[in-house]
């Protein structure tokens, strides 16, 4: 006699088109899972994804019905999007779904709807490092770590960066399916399913728009100077300060002390070099204004969270190969 076949656990997953959203990313979550279910149904796991794309009209029209869901995932959308008003049935909605056990998870820009519930207040989220700053002003209950590509605080997962959906899709699988199903479904999608951090792949992009001349002038001589030794006392001299009032209104300004901010500019002028050039780590930390080569390499891992020679092995452009390919 036949056994009977145990139907599968059934995790109905909404996917949320909100203004501005990316059409690629929502559909690329939506044909992830699916292809997570045929994973899963090769290896006999029990766990079936039945996500949904959800406009969010759709939640602001009354009469359209809505169901419980057990994840409701926010797509990446454009920097432009996060500026527009989110409306408030949408929060509500959000807040509803969270309150009847609904795992909320961002990706990019998607982390501002998310922290407009005010569901993440006291924790942990993380965005696209460009909107980092952005995020953190409008929502400050929020604890906002940019570094992070994957950040989950309880109930509340978000993602980094544009494509960062792909690392949102892959951590949903690895929880709900399994890792081994994660695994097997990274290698069918050719996506690198190991640890990485969004600092890998941050540029320093200063804010300059804080409306204080004086220490634009400054970050425009450290810019510019950076190879050669500064001092703060030199800044000081230059801009007609106390030390003290430069330091204030430097941070005040930039969020960083002149040292830390010079620190910065000479590290991504060291990953412009790795990536563009085949010159040797101890050359290149010369050429940024360090004389001790083990310093550079100190603050270099300490900024962009790898060594300059695996920041080299992953961003350094490598020839594209013509083998087979007929030549004129």
């Amino acid at each position: 006699m036949p056994v009977p076949s145990v139907p599968a656990k059934s995790i109905r997953v909404a996917i949320l088109q909100y203004p501005e959203s990316s059409v690629s990313g929502a559909y690329g979550l939506l044909e992830l899972l699916q292809t997570a279910n045929r994973v899963s149904e090769a290896r006999g796991v029990d766990v079936h994804f039945a996500p949904t794309l959800i406009s969010s009209d759709a939640i602001d029209d009354t009469s359209h019905p809505h169901l419980d869901y057990a994840l409701v995932l926010l797509p990446p959308g454009s920097r432009s999007s996060c500026a527009l008003p989110t409306s408030p049935a949408l929060l509500d909605w959000l807040r509803q779904q969270h309150g009847r056990g609904a795992l909320l998870a961002s990706a990019c820009a998607g982390a501002f709807i998310l922290a407009r519930t005010g569901l993440a207040d006291g924790r942990a989220l993380t965005t696209h490092w460009a909107l980092a700053k952005d995020l953190q002003a409008e929502c400050p209950a929020v604890r906002v770590q940019a570094d992070d590509i994957l950040l989950q605080d309880g109930d509340v997962l978000s993602a980094g960066g544009v494509m960062s959906w792909v690392d949102l899709g892959l951590e949903i699988v690895a929880q709900f399916s399994g890792p081994s199903v994660m695994r097997e479904l990274g290698k069918i999608l050719v996506v690198d399913t190991g640890p990485r951090e969004q600092r890998y792949y941050r540029q320093f992009r200063p804010a300059r728009h804080h409306g204080d001349a004086v220490i634009l002038r400054l970050q425009n001589t450290l810019e510019a100077a950076y190879a050669s030794p500064i001092t703060v006392a030199q800044l000081a001299e230059a801009a007609c300060l106390s030390e003290r009032t430069l330091l204030r209104r430097f941070v005040k300004a930039t969020g960083l002390k002149p040292k830390d901010y010079l620190q910065r500019v000479r590290v991504q002028k060291a990953c412009d070099l790795l990536e563009g050039g085949n010159a040797p780590f101890e050359t290149v930390a010369r050429q940024v204004g360090y004389e001790d080569v083990g310093a550079c390499r100190k603050v270099f891992v300490k900024i962009m969270g790898l060594t300059p020679r695996d920041f080299k092995k992953r961003f350094a452009a490598a020839p594209v190969s013509t083998q087979g390919l007929r030549q004129p």
